[in-house]
Formats: structure tokens, sequence, C-alpha cells
């Protein structure tokens, strides 16, 4: 927020200096001097609110020197005039600098040219202008039909030229004449819902945007125009004379505006350009620039991050509370009766209030009552900006005393209860502070981000989607979404089970430790306070303690071995525990990054979930063994080739070819399908044989390969499909009786806008045919780029070997770079140190790959410790 008044020249005395040398070749030279001089006064912690002022300043006088070169003595008659932030005085290192050029009227050939010869010497002086050429009536009318336009000269500043002038567009724009403050705020209130769903109404994406995202530099502007629109204030101040703000709240609107400055100044410089989105390509550098160093357990840009995260909460909860001040004052009836609800709330103008300013601190279990009431009460709108403001000054009523009162705990209890809004009220509670005080350890967590590509958000927000994932499987009206697990969570009992293992899966994030070890500690006490059985409580700290368990089961071993399923049986002990972990394995998941989620995992983790139901129906004294599970998939795959017409003759001969291990890796339909293909084909044929089909319970692609033993495909196949644009989920190489193997994979397009459609499959089985014919050929590299995001996290090369004695093979767990390749790779290196590959388990963790392979030598035995050692070294250097 600025005034009006005519700027003068910069008063700081260096950049004085390099305006008294100021000459119409050299302006490009003291904007470059001035530029490393605040750059300089930055680096040794000068305040940012001096320098973004300086800089403008520092602009207002080139462009003032520069204005009266070239217009001589046409300045007399015509207004410059900064606009925009620069109107307000606030210009960062590469900020555009907007002007508009006021005219009496339409301006003849001498002032046009002399106009554009002034707005060229800018660009030549180095800076990035944005301009306009009005006459009074053209603001007054480009300003009715734009908002944008209208907002934009609000926050004029005449630099030089006629007051007269300038202040007859001031009027010609004014509310009596133009959006007075009513429609003004409605279409600000508009805009702002537009731009907070850009960015997916969260403030907490991994890679923010400080200018827009919600309770960025955008939000705090908007009040300073609302402001200055419905009051004509010129700074955030005068807002305290106004009863809008509390001297408390004006310094952490300034406090919070100076952090976001200053991050946006580092920005600038840094980039060398104006940039506004904190990309992890730039948030380590920014940390080291501004000041951050690594701690035991927190890296420096993840301080950094969470101080940034922190602070938009807050400037968030100030823009809620404002904006709301200005609906009541400009939009709602200031003299509506109130409605009673208790003796400590009351509902006005739709919003909950309380009914005096005494209410939290004579009673401080209002604080939780507050939320239970909105969630009982679901035609009110929201809390009163009043009773907000007054939340937080009675935060510091949530102490020890406080969580301790059973009060508190039954009500605390009875909104995870409620049959409505409990995502919504707990979201709440976090943006108002009560529930990181209500919950210290999740205090500790507010604005936690984890550097790295896994977690698309900071733990506390990911902690409140996780929670909402669950509540959408308990609502009936989302059942489509996912009507298995819709089903179980409207099945138990206690689903508040769920919401607070939920609630404390990752609470211990950021301590050092075993986050999940430490949380089941903190869940298992939280829930014995609260009155929760010790069963309960104890099956709360075991889905804490558990809780990447399915996840990781399904997707890092072959849950197609009887043994994998009949130790993970043992692990859950009942159904009961199945079924709430295997919920939350999936609000987990899908509450992590929105990328992560598919098809295959759904598939995978429902596999092991049905697999274990199953086992626990059978009895943990009596585990399913390798021969009735084998017995049971062929009864089921024959009911299925007979129903398809496939002759018994031909099944049985298909069939002598495929040894025990393909059936139990195979389910009966995917085994039905490879049987009917390779029944009705040349199995004799030298090169070998493809088939394609869309996934039947997915959206990808599996594709089986039928090729001589010594061709090993693998590593072509990878390469392949990499570079079609696919991701590889799984990876099966079944050896044949014959000669010859099977290999099956299955992957997905990792662009999700493309379609998989009959001439996607047809150009993905042609490239597959190519492959057949590949022999000793190296493998072609993948032409496509490592992603951006990826590059900037150093991910060191592991390899860790093990031994799945039963099967005979050994088990390789690779961590590496995801890269384009790395499959193909991998691949090349098997094929020189004359390793086979049994199974491939491909999990990519962000910016990170952690792929399993059940791998035996040449001669179908496990890796003795030469080859083991032999094949670590050969990885890690290909990865170099």
């Amino acid at each position: 927020m600025a005034g009006s008044q005519v700027a003068g020249s910069a008063v700081d005395p260096t950049l004085e200096r390099l305006a008294d040398c100021l000459t119409r070749d050299g302006c490009r030279d003291a904007l470059a001097a001035a530029a490393d001089e605040l750059e300089a006064r930055f680096r040794t912690g000068e305040s940012v609110v001096t320098l973004v002022r300086l800089r403008a300043e520092f602009v207002d006088t080139v462009l003032i020197h520069l204005w009266q070169t070239h217009l001589g003595p046409l300045a007399a008659e015509l207004a410059l005039v900064a606009v925009g932030g620069y109107g307000r005085g606030e210009l960062h290192p590469h900020s555009d600098v907007d002007v508009t050029v006021l005219v009496p009227g339409a301006p003849d050939e001498a002032t046009a040219q002399a106009i554009a010869g002034f707005l060229t010497s800018l660009w030549d002086a180095g800076l990035e202008i944005g301009h306009s050429v009005r006459s009074i009536d053209q603001c007054e009318d480009e300003a009715r039909e734009d908002l944008t336009v209208a907002t934009t000269l609000m926050e004029a500043r005449l630099l030089t030229g006629p007051g007269t002038l300038f202040d007859a567009m001031q009027a010609a724009i004014a509310p009596d004449r133009i959006w007075p403050p009513d429609q003004f705020f409605a279409e600000k209130r508009k805009e702002q819902i537009a731009r907070h769903h850009r960015y997916d109404d969260t403030a907490y994406k991994l890679e923010p945007n400080v200018k827009g995202s919600p309770g960025g530099l955008r939000d705090i502007q908007i009040i300073g125009w609302v402001a200055k629109r419905y009051f004509g204030v010129a700074t955030f101040a005068e807002l305290v004379d106004h009863g809008f703000l509390t001297p408390g709240q004006l310094t952490r609107l300034d406090e919070g505006r100076a952090f976001l400055w200053r991050v946006r100044f580092g920005l600038h410089i840094l980039t060398g350009r104006r940039e506004d989105r904190l990309l992890f390509d730039h948030q380590v550098n920014l940390a080291r620039l501004m000041g951050y160093e690594d701690a035991t357990y927190t890296l420096a840009v993840e301080q950094l991050m969470q101080r940034y995260y922190r602070t938009v909460m807050d400037l968030s909860r100030l823009n809620e509370m404002l904006l709301q001040l200005f609906e009541e004052a400009i939009l709602m009836n200031p003299d509506a009766e109130p409605e009673r609800l208790n003796a400590r709330f009351e509902v006005r103008n739709g919003f909950l209030r309380t009914v005096s300013d005494r209410v939290f601190a004579d009673d401080p279990s209002a604080l939780l009552e507050l939320f239970l009431l909105l969630q009982q009460n679901p035609a009110i709108r929201g809390v009163s900006a009043y009773t907000v403001g007054l939340i937080k000054r009675n935060l510091h009523l949530i102490d020890e005393e406080f969580r301790q009162n059973p009060r508190n705990h039954r009500l605390f209890l009875a909104i995870l209860r409620a049959p409505a809004g409990v995502t919504h009220e707990l979201r709440r509670m976090n943006l108002y502070g009560v529930l990181g005080l209500y919950i210290p350890a999740f205090g500790r967590i507010v604005g936690r981000m984890q550097y790295d590509l896994f977690h698309a958000y900071t733990v506390d927000e990911h902690t409140l989607f996780v929670v909402s994932n669950l509540r959408r499987f308990a609502l009936p009206r989302f059942d489509d979404e996912f009507p298995d697990l819709s089903r179980i969570m409207q099945s138990l009992e206690k689903p508040e089970i769920a919401y607070l293992s939920g609630l404390f899966h990752d609470i211990a994030k950021g301590r050092g430790g075993d986050h999940s070890e430490l949380g089941a500690v903190d869940a298992e006490a939280f829930c014995l306070e609260h009155g929760l059985s010790t069963y309960d409580a104890r099956t709360v700290a075991w889905l804490v303690r558990h809780h990447l368990a399915l996840s990781t089961t399904a997707q890092k071993k072959d849950i197609g071995d009887p043994d994998v399923i009949n130790e993970f049986a043992r692990l859950v002990g009942d159904q009961r525990h199945l079924d709430y972990l295997y919920i939350l394995t999936v609000a987990d998941v899908r509450g992590t990054n929105p990328k992560l989620w598919n098809s295959w995992k759904e598939t995978l983790f429902r596999d092991l979930y049905s697999l274990t139901s199953r086992a626990l129906r059978r009895g943990l004294e009596n585990p399913i063994d390798r021969d009735q599970l084998i017995a049971e998939t062929q009864q089921d795959a024959m009911r299925i080739l007979e129903a398809g017409g496939t002759a018994a003759a031909k099944i049985e001969r298909v069939w002598k070819l495929f040894n025990e291990d393909y059936f139990l890796r195979h389910k009966s339909e995917e085994i039905a399908w490879h049987t009917a293909w390779l029944a009705g084909a040349d199995t004799a044929s030298t090169s070998g044989l493809v088939t394609i089909r869309r996934q039947v319970d997915g959206d990808g692609v599996e594709a089986v390969l039928y090729t001589p033993r010594t061709h090993r495909t693998f590593a072509h196949t990878t390469a392949l499909l990499d570079e079609l644009g696919m991701t590889i989920v799984d990876a099966r190489i079944s050896p044949l009786d014959n000669g010859y193997s099977l290999d099956t994979y299955v992957f997905i397009e990792r662009d999700k806008a493309n379609r998989i459609d009959e001439a996607r499959l047809d150009k993905i089985r042609v490239a597959l045919d190519r492959v057949l014919k590949m022999t000793d050929e190296a493998v072609a590299p993948v032409t496509r780029r490592t992603p951006r995001q990826v590059r900037m996290f150093p991910t060191k090369t592991s390899v860790d070997f093990s031994d799945d004695a039963p099967r005979g093979k050994t088990v390789m767990e690779l961590v590496a770079l995801d890269r384009p390749g790395l499959l193909g790779k991998v691949g090349q290196v098997f094929i020189d140190c004359g390793i086979d590959i049994d199974t491939a388990k491909i999990l990519t963790i962000g910016e990170r790959a952690e792929d399993v392979f059940y791998l035996s030598d040449e001669a179908g035995r496990p890796l003795d410790e030469a080859a083991k050692q032999r094949l670590r070294d050969s990885l890690i250097e290909s990865m170099g």
C-alpha cells in the first residue's frame, strides 16, 4: 500500500552518489551498480523492507532523469505515473517496472515520438517495462471494464508531471464512479478463490509460488486493495485505527510480508530474473544465502521451508480473518439479530461467534467446543473474524492442564466421531493453531517438509490428507471411488481408530530414529489419556508402528509366494487389524503424492489384502502350502480355458512347459491368457513370440515375450519401453522346460494424459517384435532427459543382497537415482556378469528407484559372495 505523493530522488547516500552520475548513456551501468550494492546489503542481512524501497526510489530517479531528457518541455504537460507494485514503492531486483503516461488528450505525432523514445530508453537501460499511455477518460473506461486495470491504477504514484492530471485520474476511478466497495470486494474474493484453486487450495506444495500460492504475497496485497477501496487507507497501520487490525496482528502481517519479500528478493538474486517459484533447483542455495545451516536432524533447506510454511499458514489465517471483517462491514447487516446456540456461542450473519470476549478466558474448553458446534450446525458459514482473532489471543490457554482435562478429551473424541465435518474441522483447527497445541507432537510437524520428490506436501498437510482420504471411505456418497475400501471402512465399529492412526502415523518425523516406533509410543499414550480401552489404544499404536508394512510387502516382495503371505498374516494376526491396515495404507499412499497412486498399486494392495484374508480364514496354525495353492490356481485357470474353448490336450501340452514357480507367481486369469495364446502359436519359433493387452483390472499394459532363454531380453525390453514413455512396474522371467522363457511385463504410461488405444498398442507390439530379433547388441540408450526435479537430488547408489533359501534365489535390492534407461543399464550389467533374472519388483519413490531383483547364476544357483561383489561393483560403476 502506498500514497500518491510525487517521487523524490534516492536519499540513501551510496545510491544518491550513483544517481548523481546518471547520464543518458550511463543509466544501464548505474542500475547495475545499484543492483550490486543492494545485493551486497542483502547478503549482509540488511532489512529487505529497506532494500525494496531503495530499489524503487533509485528506479524513480532513473525514470525521471530519462523522462526529462526525452520529453523536454512536453514533460510539464504529461504525467509519468508508477502503477502496480512499483506504484506501491516495492521493487525486487528483477520486478517489472509498470508505468502509465497520463495525457490530457490524444497525443500529437511529436509527443508520441517523444514518449516512444523514452520507453525505448528504459529498455536500453535494462529495465523490464510494462507501460500504457492513457487519457483520463481512457483510464476510467478501461478500469470500469477490467478490474485488473482498476486495481493497478488504484496503486498509482505520481513520479513527475502535473498533479492536477494525476488527481483527475484518481477521481475518475474513485469508488463513487466505478467499482464501489461491495462490487470490488466480491470480485476480489472471487479472484482469490480462483487463484487458490490453481494451486490446489494448498500453500504446502513442495515447490510453492511465493507470490500466488495461498498465504503468499498476493493474499497480503488483496487485503491492501480492499482496505484502500473501502477506507481509502494507504498503509496497513491505518487499519489499526479503524479497528480492523490489532497491533499484534499488524506486527505479524509486517513480519510475514518481510519474510516473503526476503525469499523473493533472494530468488531474484539467485536466478538473475523475475522468479516467484520456490523450485527445488533454488531451495538449497536460497537457504544458504539466507543464513540457514544443517542441524543434527534437520537440513538447512528444511528449516527454511518450515519457516516459509508456518509463515504462510499465519498469513492465510490473517487473510481469512480480515476478508471476513471486510465482508461483514461491506456486505452484511451490522444490526442483524444473533441466534443464540448456548451460553457461549451465537450465530450472526451466518458466522459463529462468541457472545463476549471473555468466553475462552472463562471456559477454555470452548476452544474445542467451537469446532464441534460447527460440525453439528452445517448451515454455519464459518467462524467470525472477531472470534478468529479471539482464538489467536487465547491459544496460551491450551497448556498441559488443558490437555489433561477429561472434558477436553471428550470434546476432541466427539469431533473425531462426528458424522460430518471431521476433516474440515481438523484442518480449521490446524489453521487456527489449536491442533498443534492440543497435540504438541503434531505442532512439531506443522510446516515440516521432507526434501525429496516422494512427499508432495508438508508432514502436517499430508497427515490431514490421509485423514481426509479415510473420511471419504466412510461416507456413502463416495462409494463409487473405492467400493471395497468403502465397504470395509463403513463396517468398522470404531472408525476413530483409523482417524487416530492417520493423525499419528507420521507424527514423529524429523526427530531422528524410527518415526514409526516413536509415533506408536505417542499414539498409545494419547489414546489411553483420552479414555480409549487398552486394546483400542494398542491397536492404534500397532497401526502406527506397522503403517508401512502392507505397502512394503506388496511392492517389494513376491506375494505369489505362500511363505510371504503366511509371514504377513502372522504379522497382522487377525482380520480386524488387516482391515484397519489396508484402509490406512491406501489413504496414506494416496495422500503422499497425487502422482504415486495408480491402478497397479491398487491391484497389488487389493491382492495382498485378499490373499492375507484367505490365510487368516484358514487359521495361522493351518497355513496354505505350495501344492494346494498350485492345484487351486490350476483348477481356476482350467475352468476359464474350457469356457473359452481351448482343448484339454493343448492345455496339457502348454502346461508341461511350466514349472511350479510359474503357477505360484501368476493369477489363474493370467495363466489362462498365456496358455490360450501359446496353445495357438508356433512355440518352436527360433526368434520367439510376443503378445500384449490392456490390463484386465487396471489402466496399464501387460506384455508377454516367449523367447529362447539365451536371448536375455530384459535389458532391451526395459530400455525400449522406457524410450516409449512407459513406466515398468513389474517384470517376471519364467524359465520353461524347452529352453525358452516366458517374460511378463506390466507397465503404465508415464504421462497420464496419453491414452492407451489400439494405435498405441500396435506401436508397442511392433517395438517388442524388434526385441525378439536382438541377441548380443548393446542396449540402445534412452534419449529422454532426466527430469529437472530429479536432477536436484543426489542419490547414492547402494546394492544389498539377501538369500531366499526356499526358492534358491538371491534377492538384490538396488537403490539409485531414477534416471532414464536405468533398468536397461541394470539388465546389461546382468548380461555382462552372467546373471539370470527371475523376478523384478520395480518401485519408484520420488527421485529414488528402489528395485528388488530375484537372481541366480547361469546354473540356476544363488550367487556366491564373489559373484555378489562383482555384481555390486559393476552396478555402482555403471550408475556413476
